[in-house]
């Protein structure tokens, strides 16, 4: 009888049906109990030792004892054995302790928030990089948009890719890639050289969006997440804001400019990856169940166990397919939540900020260079508008997840829309405020204050479209935010090719009174989502289909049926 030594129990399920209770005898001497735990079409067979077992291992049996043979036949060439977790399996992310889920949440953060700065950066150390490689503004801003281009394109592959290999080889691989990619703009020659930098970095910081929130989903239950990803929002935004306000002053000494700035931003991502190495954690079940698998494999000498859904897992090709096609028909075909909630804060995210453009062409914010005539370094202490807005909205987050708890019982995945109700009215207000404060004859901080509260709406938005998208598609919500997500980067790599003229032909003052005016227009969405969000909900097709199988149950269980 082949035997494997673990740390905790595991639960090995044959397809076919097992006695309801049998015991088996070890050569030692020692009992076996089967616990036989029906789960259609399955039967879980559940593995535990004795009492007088050794306390630090339970005994896994092969599925070639006899003590299977009459019961676990799945066809008449082979059995299979589907490994899978035991109920509070210690093995099992969803299971870890309270510190070791916020230490992998903090890790995971840390990556989207070393990647973050690489725009704002860039876009302080346009003026110096213009005189150093002789090159002009539209090359630079080209190279500077390349980055949105590879952040946007790229996550339709690499999202598949870890459902084969893991999240912790994606992490790292980017990590050290990305810090690769940083050295080699520093030690660039040409602005050619640093285009093919940027495209690639933005590629390989991919990665802390499209895998952070993967993540919080494998080790925090649904009404958990909320703070967790609140936290990994702020994360992004305040470390934007800070790598805005460090690169400004970096420019403004002659001696460092822009490519210190670069080769900071590899130092830092290079000791964060040194730092993962050490401490980051797979935490995607199937492959820790995969490798549990192999290893039962291995001891046994019985090729037979598996992780649940092995045998019908897609090749990867056809996932890397999928997964590029299914969010734009997502986008394209299933209209409810992109053109309603999802396209309203993808305009948000994508073009609104965009006000900032200018600011990001030029070596320092536009506004208060040519109106308020601050410096490189001041006009970077502007960024600190970034971090009051998140955190702003991070305690607004706090105070919509109370309101959620309270209200989804009655008002289901909108009762998350209470807030972006209120964002719904300070969007514009805010870049009104910016708008038409912006004038040498009214105090600097009037348009401080509008471009505060523009970042808190848009830090709550960006919340809003992750969760409430999660909610109402399930098992599809990384289609949808993929391609949410696809539409905001396509945009941000766009727009500044040809901002630069509209606020020189415009002015400062009308061409940020458009943006404006859009946000009154998009005044109504959310509104209407969260008192039409169910009936909008069934003409989707995918969330159509997740509301039919969450009201099965309960079906069921009013006709008394299990």
């Amino acid at each position: 009888m082949a035997s494997a030594v673990h740390s905790s129990p595991i639960s090995v399920m044959g397809t076919d049906n097992a006695p309801e209770r049998m015991t088996s005898m070890r050569p030692s001497g020692l009992p076996i109990t089967l616990l036989d735990v029906p789960i259609s079409p399955m039967k879980t067979l559940s593995f535990e030792t004795l009492p007088d077992a050794h306390k630090s291992a339970s005994t896994i049996v092969s599925p070639t004892d006899s003590v299977f043979t009459a019961s676990t036949i799945v066809s008449p060439t082979s059995d299979l054995f589907y490994v899978d977790f035991q109920l509070k399996d210690p093995r099992n992310p969803i299971n870890y302790s309270w510190l070791r889920k916020w230490c992998i949440t903090l890790v995971v953060c840390a990556f989207n928030g070393i990647t973050s700065p690489a725009t704002p950066s860039f876009a302080m150390s346009m003026s110096s990089m213009i005189q150093d490689l002789n090159c002009t503004r539209f090359q630079t801003t080209v190279a500077y948009c390349l980055y949105s281009l590879g952040f946007g394109i790229v996550p339709l592959f690499t999202s598949a890719l870890s459902e084969e290999v893991g999240r912790r080889p994606i992490y790292l691989a980017s990590a050290f890639l990305g810090a690769m990619c940083n050295v080699l703009a520093a030690l660039s020659k040409n602005i050619q050289t640093i285009m093919v930098a940027r495209v690639l970095g933005g590629a390989f910081a991919s990665t802390g969006a499209i895998l952070v929130g993967g993540t919080i989903a494998d080790i925090w239950e649904p009404e958990e997440r909320g703070l967790p990803m609140a936290v990994f929002s702020m994360v992004s935004m305040v470390t934007t804001g800070l790598g805005s306000i460090i690169s400004a002053w970096l420019e403004l000494d002659p001696h460092l400019q822009w490519r210190w700035i670069q080769r900071i931003q590899a130092i830092v991502q290079g000791a964060y990856f040194l730092l993962s190495l050490l401490i980051m954690e797979e935490t995607r079940s199937q492959i820790i169940l995969r490798r549990i698998a192999k290893k039962l494999c291995k001891d046994s000498g019985d090729d037979r166990y598996r992780a649940r859904g092995d045998e019908t897992r897609p090749k990867l090709g056809a996932m890397i397919k999928m997964s590029c096609t299914r969010p734009i028909s997502t986008s394209f075909y299933d209209c409810y939540a992109n053109l309603c909630l999802s396209r309203r804060v993808s305009l948000i995210l994508t073009f609104f900020p965009q006000i900032w453009v200018f600011f990001m062409s030029d070596p320092c914010p536009g506004v208060f260079k040519h109106i308020y005539h601050f410096n490189v370094g001041q006009s970077g202490l502007v960024f600190i508008t970034v971090i009051v807005g998140s955190i702003l909205g991070l305690f607004a987050n706090f105070y919509q997840d109370m309101l959620y708890r309270k209200y989804v019982s009655q008002k289901g995945p909108e009762a998350r829309l209470y807030i972006a109700c209120l964002v719904a009215l300070l969007l514009p207000t805010s870049i009104f405020i910016y708008a038409w404060t912006a004038d040498p004859r009214i105090f600097w901080m009037w348009p401080v204050v509008g471009l505060s509260i523009f970042m808190f709406c848009s830090f709550v938005s960006y919340q809003v479209v992750f969760i409430y998208l999660a909610d109402c598609y399930g098992p599809m919500a990384s289609s949808a935010l993929a391609g949410q997500g696809l539409a905001r980067n396509l945009g941000s790599f766009g727009f500044p090719l040809f901002s630069h003229i509209m606020f020189k032909k415009l002015t400062y003052k009308w061409a940020n009174a458009i943006f404006g005016g859009i946000a009154l227009i998009l005044i109504p969405v959310p509104f209407a989502l969260f008192l039409y969000g169910p009936s909008l909900r069934k003409r989707s097709t995918m969330c159509s289909q997740l509301m039919q199988a969450e009201e099965k149950p309960t079906t069921e269980s009013r006709d008394g049926e299990p």
